[in-house]
């Protein structure tokens, strides 16, 4: 069941190539929540087989983070911080998620908009808080555009060398497990990095909202 829905994604990714990815990157960097997780890896699957560029998935994805961001920068700054408390909760943007990046935004300025593109929770809603504050675009746009691009070049390398060696990966089941078990430490390593960046975000999103 895994093997053929992972087969239906990495073709969904394939079929929509760079646009795709773009366009995926996009929402990811909005309040919509898709994880660049399962976008980029798959997408440099793909370009490890010849069937895309491996730069040319970091560019879309990149490209696609900052329209998504700078969309989110604008909306914000013309709805302002009062519609967003209020009703944000129907956007997948709760309170307590917009407190916690209006605070990093403050306290970290240019350099947390570059550091919240790699850390889960914070890269989808810290453009919000950029435009209330109305942050110099140009400032905003830089730090997203290389930290969303380090991000997806990050992303890229794992699809690509991770899985990317394996070119009947999606025909066959137990190449998958063969994967899954020769390369469990990436794996496992992903899974603790990324469990461990999300629970501290989360609390300092409790934390922030309580102060």
């Amino acid at each position: 069941m895994f093997h053929n829905l992972l087969k239906v994604w990495f073709l969904f990714v394939l079929d929509w190539r760079y646009a795709g990815v773009a366009l995926l990157m996009a929402l990811e960097s909005t309040v919509f929540p898709i994880p660049s997780e399962i976008i980029i890896p798959p997408a440099a699957y793909w370009a490890s087989l010849g069937k895309m560029h491996f730069w040319g998935v970091v560019a879309a994805g990149m490209i696609g983070s900052y329209i998504g961001s700078a969309i989110s920068y604008w909306v914000s700054q013309w709805l302002g911080r009062p519609f967003l408390l209020k009703f944000g909760k129907y956007f997948f943007l709760p309170a307590e998620k917009l407190i916690f990046a209006e605070k990093w935004a403050v306290n970290y300025a240019g350099p947390g908009i570059f550091l919240a593109r790699m850390l889960p929770v914070a890269r989808h809603v810290v453009s919000i808080p950029a435009g209330i504050l109305k942050m110099p675009f140009w400032k905003f746009s830089l730090a997203t555009l290389v930290g969303s691009g380090g991000w997806c070049a990050v992303l890229a390398w794992f699809g690509a060398k991770v899985i990317g060696d394996q070119p009947t990966l999606l025909q066959e089941p137990a190449v998958l497990v063969h994967v899954l078990k020769a390369k469990l430490i990436y794996f496992v390593g992903a899974i603790l990095v990324f469990g461990f960046l999300y629970f501290y975000i989360h609390c300092q999103m409790k934390q922030a909202s309580r102060t």
